[in-house]
């Protein structure tokens, strides 16, 4: 947690806790001031004419069934197409499940990958490894996520962090390998920033971005001034690499705790009540509006997890029985709320002006096996599954490639996990072709040699 109030961590050669002024808890973690963020864009191979573009990552944590929702098999055997029927949409050709009305609304400003798989293990967090990386996590590289790498390339477009998670990192997977939701081999630095807190819950605040109550902006300024008196007073640690790092985090630091701009825009309190409703009184519709906001207020990338693990909480993970989902909590509760927050989301880009530059993408870690099991639901499936996309210059409704008879594997234009990463880069004006500064200082592709973006979309 940030706080100019916490014991000091780092000494200097004096015996004086520089932290004793301002403690920086997980600003260490995402990188503030980094020249990387600063200049970036001076650097590496963007398009200008995409500059000012933005992405937000839905991630449908526990994976939702694509024959349940936007691959439905209506001809299928009842075992195969499950309890629910196609509906029309306003995009010709596009049917989707009963149980995404709002969905079919909006058909006409989003576009479907019916053909995506993965090679990983059948494991929740190897696909959420594998979907928000691009790579599976081998030989011990953890491949940094696409919005810490856009972070990286991008820099950032204003007092708040380049990549900000909401409301949390994924927890528990159940196969005890990376989540895919850190800044991997770029280091700690790149890793985004967390939000931590429930945004639906009354009185929300930002626990690590805001300054305390107790503390205003005199005192803030005036154990700045302090700060800089002791520096002056340690010469030799000063001139350590520790120390300028630690000057690079106060000095951003500061600058995010006393920016009104950052304040302005995690503050859900200023949106009308008939818009917070709009998106939904629960925690993924308040992310979606949160979102929103953050990219309005010139975030580069936003991350929604649609929930926090497969345990303890109803998800898309529908294996039938407890304690996982059943068909029935599926669409009576993690739909209707899906449903309603997305549906907002682009409604809401979409007349303020923001969706063309703003990608917002539906990933998930694999899709449900084709067949229902004998518990009514569907288990794990990297084989086949749907993904989908809108603004961020993608041409809504569409539907890129196609499943078998019965979902189980691509049919036509078979997209692997690089794709879909490589889309989101394009999306964002980022060259292909560019490199990171891998493991050991070895450049590393920025998307696997041989993949490019789904150009079908755009």
């Amino acid at each position: 947690m940030l706080t100019f109030l916490g014991d000091g961590l780092a000494q200097t050669c004096n015996g004086v806790n520089r932290r004793d002024f301002l403690q920086v808890g997980t600003l260490g973690a995402i990188g503030f001031g980094l020249p990387e963020y600063l200049a970036a864009a001076e650097s590496h191979k963007v398009d200008p004419t995409k500059s000012n573009r933005s992405a937000i990552m839905i991630f449908n944590l526990g994976a939702p069934s694509q024959l349940d929702t936007f691959d439905m098999k209506p001809d299928a055997p009842l075992e195969v197409r499950g309890p629910f029927s196609p509906i029309p949409t306003n995009a010709p050709g596009m049917m989707l499940s009963e149980i995404l009305p709002k969905h079919a609304q909006i058909a006409d400003k989003i576009s479907l990958v019916r053909s995506c798989f993965h090679r990983g293990a059948a494991v929740h967090d190897a696909g959420w490894q594998i979907m928000q990386t691009g790579r599976q996590f081998q030989g011990g590289v953890n491949t940094p996520h696409a919005g810490s790498v856009a972070g990286y390339m991008l820099g950032r477009k204003s007092d708040l962090p380049p990549h900000v998670v909401l409301p949390e990192t994924m927890g528990r997977g159940g196969g005890n390998l990376p989540n895919g939701q850190a800044g991997g081999f770029l280091g700690k630095a790149h890793d985004p920033f967390a939000l931590m807190a429930d945004p639906s819950q009354p009185n929300f605040k930002v626990p690590d971005l805001l300054p305390p109550e107790s503390l205003g902006s005199v005192r803030i300024d005036r154990r700045r001034r302090m700060r800089e008196l002791v520096d002056q007073s340690v010469a030799k640690f000063e001139s350590s690499e520790s120390a300028k790092m630690m000057d690079e985090h106060f000095a951003s630091a500061y600058r995010l705790m006393t920016s009104t701009q950052a304040r302005d825009a995690f503050d859900l309190s200023a949106e009308p009540q008939a818009v917070r409703e709009r998106y939904g009184m629960n925690r993924f519709g308040q992310c979606c509006l949160l979102a929103r906001r953050l990219v309005e207020a010139g975030v580069r990338f936003v991350t929604i997890n649609t929930f926090l693990t497969v345990f303890d909480e109803i998800t898309w993970d529908i294996h039938g029985s407890k304690p996982f989902t059943s068909i029935e909590g599926m669409k009576n509760i993690v739909a209707p709320m899906y449903d309603q927050g997305y549906s907002a989301l682009i409604e809401d880009l979409a007349q303020r002006g923001m969706l063309g530059d703003t990608l917002v993408c539906n990933l998930a870690e694999f899709g449900r096996t084709p067949k229902v099991n004998p518990a009514g639901g569907r288990d794990h499936w990297p084989g086949c599954f749907t993904v989908g996309f809108a603004g961020g210059g993608v041409q809504g409704g569409r539907v890129v490639g196609a499943s078998d008879p019965i979902g189980a594997v691509p049919a036509d234009r078979p997209t692997e996990p690089p794709e879909v990463i490589a889309t989101i880069f394009h999306a964002l004006g980022l060259s292909l072709d560019q490199h990171l500064p891998g493991p050991a200082g070895r450049p590393f592709p920025l998307v696997d040699i041989g993949f490019r973006e789904i150009q079908e979309l755009f």
